[in-house]
């Protein structure tokens, strides 16, 4: 890897007793490496690419450091995301969304008030059980090595060649993935911080969001940074074929969705190489895609508490903790921008296009086996890191700069659900 680190080895705000600053770093490199191939087979020419410990740190914290004209941040989770006390452990929750909340309460068979002891009577894994097989979102606290992880060698990103020629990429631009068009279906935050870092290394990203599901406050403002954003209903054969031709001017569709969910659509890897042969498919999930989890919905959270993570980060009193930022979930998401540039360098020198695949849960795997950060963080101010990103809202840079030019983002401000549902 050929790039030129900057910056304490553990900034502050990621201190913790796991790998998270150094995987955090590894995550942006590897991608920022990517972009520089990618240029290199685009033009015969590679960048000098630089990166600074200390935006790194800001960048895998985006959605706490974003704050609204007034200055406020944005919440994060609603009540009922959180940890819980069950009858033999302890429990971790999803419910930030209307719907998943709506399945939790069904599956305990109470009110809001009555969670906390409707899971105190439970054993922790019967809750899992009850409420992922209501449709919500509910797992419970193991230790590192518990979970049964059904693709234990599976590598950290994983590229398998899809059939089909592809059609020669646009004329090569200013930056390593300018002229590069991606169609983005993803959410909340390991997709969209992977599909913004394409923004700002030159693609032009289109988000397009279910118009039924609308994205919550603050990933419809951290979400779509660096990006257009549309809203069209699938569901409907107006939509679908609007849907298909947009993928059929794509040159990378990046996936986040639950795994099969996006098959009725025609939208899986397989049947994207038959339909439109030559697109660099990315396919991001929580668990994996096999075994008895890979069809499971999952949140960087959750999958904290599954793996063992939240063990690791426990407290005095071994109530599980959290990592100091969504580790998970960012670095995921560059590593996915990652795949999706290497995919692009390759199809660049041989015509030919691969399917994509990282997940949460490989990441998880990754931080519980790296070697734990040095002991002696350094404190890292977070200002130079921060800049306007239109209508009074504040947030991260993109991290990273170019031959000593920094990265920025492109379509600010951002604006969700606005734009038309059509390549730029």
């Amino acid at each position: 890897m050929s790039v030129e680190i900057h910056g304490p080895a553990v900034p502050g705000s990621l201190a913790a007793p796991l790998a998270v600053a150094g995987c955090a770093t590894a995550a942006v490199a590897r991608c920022l490496d990517a972009a520089a191939d990618l240029a290199e087979a685009r033009t015969g020419r590679r960048p000098a690419v630089a990166l600074d410990t200390g935006h790194v740190a800001a960048a895998v914290r985006a959605e706490a450091l974003l704050r609204d004209p007034a200055g406020a941040g944005v919440g994060g989770f609603a009540p009922l995301s959180r940890l819980w006390p069950a009858a033999d452990g302890w429990v971790r929750t999803h419910a930030n969304y209307p719907w998943h909340r709506a399945a939790l309460l069904a599956a305990l068979g109470t009110d809001e008030a009555g969670v906390a002891a409707a899971i105190e009577a439970r054993p922790a894994e019967e809750v899992e059980r009850l409420v992922y097989g209501a449709g919500g979102l509910a797992v419970a606290a193991r230790e590192p090595g518990r979970w049964p992880d059904p693709e234990p060698d599976a590598p950290l990103v994983c590229m398998t060649p899809l059939p089909g020629t592809a059609r020669p990429l646009a004329a090569a631009g200013p930056l390593p993935a300018s002229g590069i068009r991606v169609l983005d279906l993803t959410r909340v935050i390991a997709g969209p911080a992977g599909t913004r870092m394409l923004g700002a290394l030159g693609a032009d990203v289109l988000r397009v969001d279910d118009p039924a599901r609308p994205e919550l406050p603050m990933h419809a403002v951290d979400g779509v940074v660096g990006k257009a954003s549309t809203v069209l209903d699938a569901g409907t054969p107006a939509g679908l074929d609007t849907l298909h031709r947009l993928l059929a001017g794509a040159d990378v569709l990046v996936t986040g969705y639950r795994p099969g969910a996006l098959r009725r659509f025609g939208l899986d890897p397989d049947q994207v190489a038959d339909r439109h042969p030559g697109t660099v498919v990315v396919t991001l999930s929580a668990w994996g895609t096999t075994g008895p989890w890979g069809a499971r919905r999952g949140f960087d959270s959750l999958v904290q508490v599954a793996t063992g993570i939240a063990r690791r980060m426990r407290d005095g009193t071994g109530r599980p903790g959290a990592l100091p930022c969504q580790l998970l979930d960012h670095a995921t998401g560059y590593l996915a921008a990652a795949g999706a540039l290497a995919a692009l360098a390759g199809r660049a020198r041989t015509g030919a296009a691969a399917h994509v695949e990282v997940s949460l849960a490989r990441t998880a795997r990754w931080l519980l086996d790296t070697p734990a950060d040095p002991a002696a963080p350094d404190d890292t101010p977070v200002a130079p890191y921060l800049a306007p990103l239109g209508n009074g809202w504040t947030g991260v840079r993109p991290p990273g700069t170019l031959d000593g030019a920094p990265l920025t983002w492109p379509h600010l401000p951002p604006s969700y659900g606005t734009a038309a549902a059509a390549w730029g």
